[in-house]
């Protein structure tokens, strides 16, 4: 590939134009920024660096601008956060440094260099009470987030949007699963592959987000001119769900009998940091921009799984082989993908 390359593929229709050369991401050990890394290394045309956080530390403003300043990237891309929620209501100082200082640090480095910024954000900006229309929150919507999580977040992307107001773009997006680190979807599998009832509340609804494709969104907004992408731009699945419509879809498609999964309320779980209700998330901007709307949790789940779990081919083996990485075994087998009819 050479530098006229265009970022197409399932969110974009060839209309981009060239992605920038020189990207910076922070946070390309998680789930999302190994995705974003992995669609990154197969593009000839650009240079990324990733630092590790023990070499970045974006709470350190000093850091921030040396690391930025040497390198000169034309991007920048955050993935970087303290992602523990409920750690966030004990540690809310912690917490905000990294979700809330650390992103304006790299706004106010990128605003001196000349570079964008792309910043990941969350649902958790908003109250999570579900409102009378059901409809999702839109890009716009009021905010007021009711966590220490939420709060940092929301700081995160204020000072992203001040810093930079012309060349930053914030990404919220919701309920990720992938094939790097825990999720959700994993921890279903495992149980699914396991005897027993397990009970799941049913009473927090969202779109369950596969990684993989919020990475592809990045890769599109990144080929964009600045002034068509600044702003807030919402990146989750189609639809909506709950913790146990989503528990009982995995345990469908892995051949595990859905009845096993049993639904409680959130009112039985004790945590710290209160959960949303609703993080359902309206993605209007993507049309405006040559992006392809986001597809059905239901259809990228099924999709995405056997990668997801790093089970390839399982469709054609009849089960999943001993290299099912992360999942229990039960009799010497697990139960076997179900492929979208």
């Amino acid at each position: 590939m050479n530098d006229t390359t265009a970022a197409a593929g399932p969110a974009g229709r060839g209309a981009a134009g060239p992605l920038p050369r020189r990207w910076l991401v922070t946070g390309g050990s998680g789930m999302l920024g190994h995705d974003l890394l992995a669609l990154l290394a197969a593009r000839d045309e650009v240079d990324v660096v990733a630092p590790r956080r023990d070499e970045l530390d974006i709470t350190d403003a000093r850091a921030v601008h040396e690391r930025i300043g040497a390198h000169r990237p034309q991007i920048v891309v955050n993935c970087a956060a303290w992602t523990a929620v409920d750690d966030a209501e004990e540690h809310e100082a912690e917490a905000y440094a990294v979700n809330g200082e650390g992103p304006r640090h790299l706004a106010r480095a990128c605003a001196a260099t000349g570079a964008r910024l792309l910043h990941v954000s969350t649902d958790y900006v908003f109250s999570g009470r579900r409102p009378q229309s059901a409809a999702g929150y839109a890009e716009d919507a009021d905010t007021g987030p009711g966590t220490a999580y939420g709060r940092g977040k929301l700081a995160g992307e204020r000072g992203v949007l001040e810093e930079l107001p012309t060349a930053a773009t914030v990404v919220r997006t919701a309920w990720l699963y992938g094939r790097h680190g825990r999720s959700f979807v994993r921890t279903m599998a495992e149980r699914a592959a396991s005897p027993g009832e397990v009970r799941i509340v049913d009473d927090q609804h969202g779109q369950p987000t596969w990684t993989k494709e919020v990475a592809e969104r990045l890769v599109l907004l990144a080929a964009l001119p600045a002034d068509r992408t600044r702003g807030v731009f919402h990146a989750t699945a189609a639809g909506h769900t709950s913790w146990y419509g989503l528990a009982r879809a995995v345990f469908s498609l892995l051949g595990a009998d859905p009845g096993r999964v049993r639904p409680t309320d959130s009112a039985s779980l004790e945590r710290p940091a209160r959960r949303p209700a609703w993080s359902v998330l309206a993605d209007h901007r993507w049309p405006h921009v040559g992006g392809a709307p986001m597809r059905p949790w239901r259809d990228v789940l099924s999709d995405s799984l056997a990668e997801v779990l790093d089970l390839a081919s399982v469709e054609h083996r009849g089960s999943l082989g001993a290299d099912a990485e992360g999942l229990p075994r039960q009799s010497g087998q697990l139960p076997r993908v179900v492929p979208r009819g």
